[in-house]
């Protein structure tokens, strides 16, 4: 970030004010006298208030801040355009429309016209079918949109704190600006009161040398915050997390435990547990073998009573021996 000398403001006549009858008595600690009835501004002021207010606006790009330039007058219209345009950051420079912040929601709407009209103009596009009459009312609704809104086409929310150059000719932004709270920072001339603005520089708002000092410098206090955000390497789908100072964080690696080594003692006790388990499982078997001599038994049991069937064979045979015998001394007398 390039620092403003006070030789290069004297050059640029920041420290004309206005008339004196013009003045705002607010603005009495920042004039250092006058001068055929114009006030003299006490740079020695403005250059700290001015060097402050840049290192706010690079703190905030440097947090991925965005910060809107507004400049809707003659003489710093050119300024604002080109030095917003230079470091990236969205601005107005035709004129201010009302909600333009607090309405956001239905100046989104009007952007995405803007961008319809885009596609429907290019070369190929819809309007290629249409007639000359609505070819020209169509450029026409996109040339107005493009002048009012095409600053801010890439802004999908309202910003994080606006730079703005004469208080006094952009009174609705700053009020739309305090009623959301954004930070504002401005060139507040003699004809103006600073308490409505957050971060005040004294200094001439009229002159177009001095709107390109103040616009450059801001300028160059964004790029240099986003030149301060480190690049970090990422694979896909990676997110990185940065702490309050925009530092990425890395994760702490994961500690692994150490393996304990067993004892003696635990292993012996391990060795005796094993033993007993194995006994345990060797009795099962043994009850197992009881029942098959068991099932022994039975089949000499059944043996037994065969033995016992046979007996009465035996003796039904002796009673045909004794009939026998009668016959036998029946035919002795025949003799």
């Amino acid at each position: 970030m390039a620092d403003v000398s006070m030789r290069q403001m004297l050059e640029a006549g920041v420290h004309f004010g206005h008339q004196t009858r013009y003045w705002n008595p607010k603005m009495a600690p920042f004039i250092f006298g006058k001068r055929n009835n114009i006030h003299i501004i006490n740079l020695e002021q403005t250059v700290p208030m001015y060097q402050e207010a840049c290192g706010f606006v690079k703190n905030l790009a440097a947090g991925g801040g965005r910060i809107l330039f507004v400049g809707t007058k003659r003489a710093a219209r050119e300024a604002i355009r080109s030095q917003a345009e230079r470091c990236g950051m969205p601005f107005i420079s035709h004129r201010w429309l009302g909600g333009m912040l607090t309405n956001f929601r239905t100046i989104k709407q009007s952007i995405k016209r803007l961008f319809e009209l885009e596609e429907m103009l290019k070369e190929g596009g819809k309007a290629a079918s249409l007639t000359k009459k609505e070819q020209l009312d169509l450029s026409r609704e996109h040339e107005k949109l493009e002048r009012s809104l095409g600053g801010i086409k890439n802004m999908n929310s309202v910003p994080d704190a606006i730079f703005i150059i004469d208080v006094g000719h952009e009174k609705i932004a700053i009020n739309e600006a305090r009623t959301l709270g954004i930070p504002v920072v401005a060139i507040v001339d003699t004809n103006c009161t600073p308490d409505i603005v957050d971060y005040p520089v004294p200094g001439n708002d009229d002159a177009m040398r001095a709107a390109m000092l103040y616009a450059t410098g801001i300028a160059d206090a964004v790029l240099a915050g986003k030149a301060s955000i480190p690049a970090v390497p990422v694979g896909n789908d990676e997110f990185v997390e940065l702490n309050e100072k925009g530092e990425p964080q890395t994760k702490p690696a994961a500690k692994k435990k150490a393996a304990k080594k067993p004892t003696a003692k635990k292993t012996a006790a391990k060795k005796t547990a094993s033993k007993k388990t194995a006994t345990k499982k060797a009795e099962p078997a043994d009850t197992a073998a009881e029942p098959a001599e068991t099932a022994a038994e039975p089949t000499k049991a059944a043996a037994e009573p065969t033995k016992a069937a046979a007996e009465p064979t035996k003796a039904a045979a002796e009673p045909t021996k004794a009939a026998a015998e009668p016959t036998k001394a029946a035919a002795e007398p025949t003799k």
